[in-house]
């Protein structure tokens, strides 16, 4: 058995460490590149997300390394991605890649089912080192979570441009020269060493913008054309709720340990959203609303193409514009999206909220446009 998984953003580094751990053989795909998804869109159905096309390029680019497994989370809701496996399974049999998936998640059938599918992947585990495993996988996804905040902090601070940069290029780098969540560990703190010791304009206050939407685009920096390090470089600070860490936690060690989770963002969404409809279109809402409140100067949503909750989420938002009085940029991906006109937007939004802060009277008696 050779395992591979889909790409998105930093979650590669979550699963290495797993599978080192449990000493599993195992493919990372190529980095997500234009050839990845020209793959996935020549085999994909048209309208599918552009994050189901991009798995596909993926997984036929592993198995020509030799993957003939695949590892995968779930979903609920008017969002396709649980249906992603079924999907998945089908194009790759009529395509004549002999492929097994097996989905990771906590199943309505409880401990049984996912330990079951752990003894598909591992074999027969110990419970006591499963359980270590889990925790110390869990630990490499909230660092590197931290480790990304502290690259937002530091960008648009920096007073020796390009240095953020330079150093997480390299982290990416010595990740995949690392061997187990020990090892990935130590890369980190030694990174986030390295990114603390930057020189600084701590006098400096930075516009503050909060990065929305469907969990795959907003976490991807090669589907979202890098937004975070583009904001970061001309001079904005950026926060993103919605992690790998945040979803381990949230919705899978919480849940299987009966756990009340953080609803902050649905208590503040109430207004405008009150249920859970699938995807992240309630946190869409409710972080918008929170972002608000805490006096960011912007929001900017992602979502691709056709994604039912987002669209859902991006009708609401003109309330909450106009409510609070923040401007919300909405960006929708897909395969046929050009970077020049995506960036000219950015780069627009940009500069509207830096008029704004220098005349706070612009854009009050307005919602800006979120499409």
């Amino acid at each position: 058995m050779k395992i591979t998984f889909p790409h998105m953003g930093n979650t590669y580094i979550t699963a290495k460490a797993m599978l080192d751990d449990l000493g599993l053989d195992y493919v990372i795909p190529p980095s997500n590149s234009r050839m990845t998804l020209e793959l996935g869109t020549k085999y994909a159905p048209e309208l599918a997300c552009l994050p189901l096309k991009i798995n596909i390029g993926n997984y036929l680019q592993a198995y020509e390394q030799g993957a003939d497994t695949i590892i995968i989370t779930g979903g609920c809701g008017p969002c396709r991605f649980g249906y992603y496996c079924e999907m998945h399974r089908e194009i790759l049999k009529d395509l004549g890649c002999d492929m097994e998936i097996i989905t990771l998640e906590w199943p309505d059938k409880g401990l049984p089912e996912f330990l079951r599918r752990i003894k598909k992947l591992a074999g027969s585990i110990n419970p006591l080192k499963l359980a270590k495993v889990i925790k110390n996988v869990t630990q490499v996804a909230l660092q590197v979570d931290e480790l990304e905040r502290l690259t937002f902090r530091t960008r648009p601070r920096e007073m020796e441009k390009g240095s953020t940069d330079k150093i997480y290029k390299a982290f990416h780098k010595k990740v995949l020269e690392a061997s187990g969540s020990r090892e990935i560990k130590q890369v980190i703190r030694e990174t986030a060493k390295q990114l603390s010791s930057i020189a600084l304009d701590e006098e400096k206050k930075p516009l503050k913008v909060g990065i929305v939407g469907e969990i795959y685009t907003t976490i991807d920096s090669h589907t979202n054309f890098e937004i975070e390090a583009l904001l970061g470089n001309m001079g904005i600070e950026v926060h993103r709720a919605v992690t790998v860490s945040g979803w381990i936690v949230e919705h899978m060690l919480k849940k299987a340990l009966n756990i009340p989770r953080d609803m902050r963002y649905a208590e503040a969404a109430k207004p405008y959203l009150g249920k859970m409809i699938g995807g992240h279109a309630q946190e869409t809402i409710g972080n918008t609303v929170l972002y608000a409140r805490q006096g960011f100067d912007g929001v900017i949503q992602i979502y691709p193409l056709t994604c039912m909750p987002e669209i859902v989420a991006e009708s609401i938002l003109p309330a909450i514009e106009r409510d609070y009085g923040i401007p919300i940029l909405t960006l929708i991906i897909d395969e046929m999206t050009g970077e020049a006109g995506y960036l000219t937007r950015v780069e627009a939004f940009a500069d509207l909220l830096k008029r704004r802060r220098e005349r706070p009277s612009i854009g009050k008696d307005w919602a800006l446009s979120g499409s």
